[in-house]
């Protein structure tokens, strides 16, 4: 049977099957293998090409044959995704336009709990546990409520071993730019459904270089995780408990230079070395995912429950390093409980409740948010039903989400003051998918979403270290809404695959950040939350073409314009929208033969091309315009076989070949001090960057 993404989103658990990972051995087969590609979703088995609204898969092939330094760099190849850098170590997500808590990020089957509205508070995910990346493009508010009005961003961890089985193995990589050194140790099994996995990872990188800043103090970056799961496999469904631990310790880049020869200052440690800098950050995640199905006559129930704690502490003194400023303990109950029925008169319907429960404290000596509570809890149900050639869907939900913050008084005065919102929301969608034919698809897609400021916007009063500024929060902003439509076209067949989609989203009351002309402290800029309607609009067109079998040649184009409506021409624009992007590869593979000593080589060569972004939030300098740049890029790679065993992979992966100097325009090292000799503002992004890495498998 065939459904749409409204089933796909009921628990968001769509991952590759298992053999179609194996097979795909790069990003071009996204859409060339697209009818094929099996996504499971809470009313069973579907397939990608049923999606009302645009899914883009990034393949474990496509990971291996990509350079990143984290898990949000490695998604952006993908069309449509960007990320909000700070230095190599802290990338956020970016979904047409929109980021931080307009994304909701999925792992280990539970929403990702993390402080994610700060600007340099990265994702707490090891890259090296994800095994496939999915992207909803589009509001995912009919499933999750609040904070998925740009999308949803899935991690799939490394698939249940088949029965009778242990797999294991061990992956290591360097990059010469910033040292990059990291490695990772994997076993799992399943006896008689009874199964298990774990794994350990470990990275570090000093500070990276680029042409004109040389090597950039306060990029260097700690990572350190480990995983462990064991469940139940049975004919009435199954039971896993994963537990996770994730710790990053990245430092700081502040900009800050010598006024005489214009070079970046090195407050503390030494950049060419792997220990932390001045200021930094110490993070720790810990998680417990409880993923359970039941098996109820020929439909089902899911239940999902999660438990997370995120520590988060900042150290900013040169003469006192381990005394933090900034200390946030965040704990958060989660929960997903829903009913998949049989196929009633052809239907299929979902019903369930989800939500979570929130309690934050401070422990620093500094504060930024105050202490809170918050309460989220939503109902939802989905129908959905196929009709010859026609696909169609819809959902409703309502939301409440309570936030209650507690007062505080600092030295005397006060900080904040004791504060209760609650929000309410109905959304729903409605969408439809027609196969008009064997080679052309048509989608279509209206959904209403929804999401409530979050505590930092409401309520922020301090010095954000990570982020060089004081920040100012409105306990008044109202929640954004927001009305989007989806449109999208496709055309397959065994030479060419080609696929367009278009959106227009309405958004009220959008909240963005921007600099002010206030002095609260005179050493930090004051940035203050504001809100006003906007409009979105934008796309992604992908061409592939497989003129021979062993010839691939990709091209892929984006685009979104942000504005603000009602507002001078100073502040016409969003904060932060990203540049539009075209990117083009051709691959040639030389092998594929599994009793050769070397089977599936490759290589690779492509051009990242950005253009300029002249549309830019100009009031009080927040940003200003930034040029375009061209990267080269290049791979090869290979399996290594012994007796018709793949027995290890080797890849090497060039990035920014030509070592262009270039600014991302949304990296916030843009807006740095100006160097006084050069006259060029801001931290440049790294520059070039050869990446080699080994993946050695075992099986019994």
């Amino acid at each position: 049977m065939k459904y749409s993404i409204f089933s796909i989103l009921a628990m968001l658990c769509l991952h590759v099957a298992a053999q179609d990972v194996a097979d795909s051995s790069d990003v071009f087969y996204r859409h060339l293998d697209l009818k094929e590609v099996v996504v499971t979703g809470a009313t069973g088995a579907t397939k990608l090409k049923d999606s009302s609204v645009p899914v883009s898969v990034l393949t474990a092939g496509a990971l291996q044959s990509h350079s990143s330094t984290n898990i949000i760099d490695a998604v952006t190849t993908l069309p449509g995704v960007a990320q909000v850098t700070t230095g190599s170590g802290i990338s956020k997500p970016v979904i047409r336009g929109m980021g931080y808590n307009r994304i909701l990020v999925v792992n280990d089957g539970i929403r990702q709990e993390g402080q994610q509205w700060g600007d340099e508070h990265g994702i707490e995910i090891d890259a090296a546990s994800v095994s496939s990346v999915e992207v909803l493009k589009g509001p995912g508010s009919l499933i999750y409520g609040s904070d998925a009005l740009a999308g949803v961003l899935k991690f799939n961890t490394t698939p249940i071993v088949p029965n009778g089985r242990i797999r294991a193995g061990v992956s290591a990589e360097y990059q010469t730019n910033n040292g990059l050194v990291d490695y990772s140790l994997y076993a799992g099994g399943n006896h008689s459904g009874n199964v298990w996995n774990a794994r350990y990872s470990d990275k570090w990188a000093h500070a990276y270089k680029n042409r004109y800043d040389g090597r950039v103090p306060g990029s260097q970056f700690h990572e350190r995780a480990a995983q462990l799961m064991g469940g139940l496999n049975r004919s009435w469904g199954h039971s896993r408990l994963t537990l996770s631990y994730y710790n990053i310790t990245p430092s700081v880049i502040e900009g800050e230079r010598d006024p005489a020869t214009g070079e970046l200052e090195c407050h503390y440690g030494s950049i060419s070395g792997y220990g932390h800098g001045m200021p930094y950050q110490q993070v720790y995640h810990y998680k417990a995912a409880w993923d359970n199905t039941f098996f109820i006559g020929q439909g089902r129930l899911n239940a999902m429950l999660g438990y997370q704690f995120n520590r988060r502490q900042e150290f900013e003194e040169v003469e006192n390093p381990d005394e933090y400023g900034l200390y946030f303990k965040l704990h958060t109950m989660s929960y997903n409980i829903h009913y998949v029925s049989p196929d009633i008169s052809g239907w299929r319907l979902t019903g369930g409740v989800g939500g979570m429960f929130q309690h934050s404290l401070n422990a620093g000596e500094e504060f930024l948010i105050p202490d809170y509570n918050m309460t989220d809890v939503g109902v939802f149900a989905l129908a959905t039903r196929q009709f010859d050639r026609l696909n169609v869907s819809g959902g409703v939900r309502y939301d409440h989400r309570y936030l209650h913050g507690q007062p505080l008084d600092d030295d005397g005065q006060p900080r904040f003051v004791d504060f209760t919102r609650r929000f309410d929301a109905l959304t729903g969608s409605l969408g439809a998918v027609l196969h008009a034919g064997d080679n052309w698809d048509f989608r279509a897609n209206v959904a209403r979403g929804f999401r409530a400021p979050n505590i930092s916007e409401l309520t922020s009063n301090g010095v954000h270290e990570g982020s060089v500024r004081y920040e100012l929060g409105d306990a008044s902003l109202k929640p954004e809404y927001s009305l989007q439509f989806d449109l999208g076209a496709e055309y397959s067949n065994p030479i060419v695959a080609a696929q367009l989609s278009m959106f227009v989203s309405h958004i009220d009351n959008y909240i963005f950040l921007h600099r002010t002309t206030e002095v609260v402290d005179p050493d930090y800029d004051t940035y203050r939350f504001a809100s006003g309607d906007s409009r979105l609009w934008g796309g992604e067109f992908s061409l592939d073409v497989h003129p021979m079998h062993n010839l691939h040649i990709g091209t892929r184009l984006d685009y979104v314009n942000a504005v603000l409506l009602h507002r001078p021409k100073q502040e016409r624009y969003l904060p932060f929208t990203p540049a539009p992007r075209w990117m083009t590869d051709v691959k040639y593979e030389f092998t594929h033969d599994s009793r050769k000593l070397l089977n599936n080589a490759y290589v690779s060569i492509g051009v990242d091309y950005t253009f300029k972004q002249n549309h830019y939030f100009a009031a009080y300098g927040t940003e200003t315009a930034t040029p375009g740049y061209a990267l080269l890029n290049a791979s090869v790679g290979t399996d290594i076989q012994v007796r018709g065993r793949r027995v290890a992979t080797l890849t090497i992966v060039g990035t920014n070949l030509t070592d262009k100097a270039y600014q991302s325009h949304l990296s916030r090292l843009k807006m740095a001090d100006v160097n006084v000799v050069t006259g060029r503002r801001g931290v440049f992004n790294m520059g070039r960057n050869i990446t080699f890495k080994l993946a050695v498998p075992l099986e019994w």
